[in-house]
């Protein structure tokens, strides 16, 4: 069975560069009839925050990427452990005690030399005794894997064939100075134990790729027995790459500004393919559509405008039932038809519902003219013709037409220069407060 993973860090708040990884994994999975795993690397210690862990959560249950299995890194540090037993006594994790000024020094001098910034293995040619006086200076040591300096392949399902040579990297360090795993080993040995058939994450992983394919093979995984795929990077209009650190476009924040859930996942899910990005009524209908080989390896950029546009075409496609709850008390299907086409996000009908309900300060351009208009205004009921034949009568009498007719009488009605078809509009404001408007009084 497939079973992919979505593994952020409970670090920060979700933007749309890690909910792009969160969306490809539940779309394949979906597509696949597999499973979907959500996984929290939680084994920094120093920035992960309960509160930032329940944060992903919600934020994926809003945008309806729910997962069909949990796991916490927090919860599985006897397994790393056992893990790492077992790569000591092969003889592929090593115990090194430098500490971090030491390797930053040797680093600079790396770099003065015209080397490659990697781990020279110093650690490896260390006597027992060395060992012993680092130990009684109260050293403690950290372990590297030995990685083979041999070629790793694997042919991606996004970015094609790959080969990574392990002299160009260094032994990734794998258990910290205070016995804690780091995500290299945490990562490899969960994906092996929960079954993860597919990895798929920002190309910015490519490298790890590379030295984790060894790891998995030095647990006794066969690579053949896992798929990667690497999508290119999501970055704004300006060409920088998105980053929770720096809040970009937070799933929390366009929640907070009225977007809709199903936008971001139309758009998202089609960023960086040469498939239209067409307004959906349900993320399921994304899932038919979905197939790596359409994805670019060229980074897509991605502007905040072209979030709102998107809204706005899906709101404008909303039924009264579906916003119902979302609308100010009172709010009926009609007054919903009515403003729906001039909105870019539900919560702007707050707007409208004030404008027609509550007191508003009329903007009065010609007293004479407005005075004429209130004198023809026709008696109640109303409906969505009494528009039509009121400024019909209107036109007539004072020679008026176009803009000049019709503008004066929408700002004083609704205090604005563009909004809801006036048809609409005037029934919802009723003859009352009409009049009181075209009077130049605040009602």
């Amino acid at each position: 069975m497939v079973r992919t993973r979505f593994a952020p860090s409970p670090t920060g708040r979700l933007h749309l560069g890690n909910v792009r990884a969160a969306l490809l994994n539940w779309l394949f999975a979906r597509q696949t009839g597999g499973k979907f795993l959500l996984r929290l690397d939680d084994t920094d210690r120093e920035r992960s925050t309960p509160d930032f862990a329940a944060g992903i959560e919600e934020d994926l249950r809003w945008l309806g990427l729910q997962w069909d299995e949990f796991a916490r890194q927090s919860d599985r540090l006897a397994n790393y452990a056992a893990a790492a037993e077992k790569l000591k006594a092969s003889g592929r994790l090593y115990a090194c005690y430098e500490t971090p000024e030491e390797l930053k020094l040797r680093r600079f001098g790396q770099v003065s030399d015209g080397g490659i910034q990697v781990y020279d293995r110093a650690a490896l040619r260390l006597s027992a005794a060395q060992k012993a006086a680092y130990e009684a200076e109260g050293r403690r040591p950290h372990w590297r894997f030995l990685l083979n300096w041999e070629e790793t392949a694997w042919d991606d399902l996004i970015r094609g064939h790959c080969t990574y040579h392990g002299s160009k990297v260094s032994d990734p360090v794998l258990v910290r100075e205070d016995g804690s795993p780091t995500y290299t080993l945490a990562s490899v040995v969960d994906d092996i134990e929960l079954g993860v058939s597919h990895v798929v994450r920002g190309e910015d992983h490519v490298t790890n790729t590379s030295v984790q394919i060894q790891i998995f093979e030095a647990l006794g995984r066969r690579a053949s027995d896992i798929a990667f795929a690497h999508f290119s990077l999501i970055s704004d209009g300006g060409g920088h790459s998105l980053s929770k650190r720096l809040g970009s476009l937070s799933l929390s924040d366009l929640r907070a500004e009225g977007i809709e859930p199903v936008a971001i996942a139309s758009l998202i899910a089609r960023l960086g393919t040469s498939d239209p990005v067409e307004p959906r009524a349900a993320l399921a209908e994304l899932v038919p559509g979905f197939a790596f080989e359409k994805f670019s390896r060229a980074s897509p950029k991605l502007d905040p405008e072209d979030i709102l546009r998107l809204n706005a075409k899906i709101v404008h496609k909303l039924e009264f039932a579906d916003v119902a709850y979302r609308l100010p008390a009172g709010a009926d299907a009609s007054f919903w038809d009515t403003v729906r086409p001039n909105l870019a996000k539900v919560t702007e009908a707050a707007d409208w519902w004030e404008l027609a309900r509550n007191p508003v300060a009329p903007v009065v351009e010609d007293t004479a003219f407005l005075a004429q208009a209130a004198s023809l205004l026709p008696s109640e009921p109303w409906n969505d013709a009494t528009w039509s034949a009121w400024t019909k009568a209107l036109g007539e009498a004072s020679a008026r037409k176009g803009k000049a007719l019709f503008m004066p009488l929408r700002l004083a009605l609704t205090a604005r220069e563009h909004g809801p078809e006036m048809k609409a509009m005037l029934p919802l404001l009723g003859r009352a407060r009409a009049l009181a408007r075209l009077e130049g009084k605040t009602a």
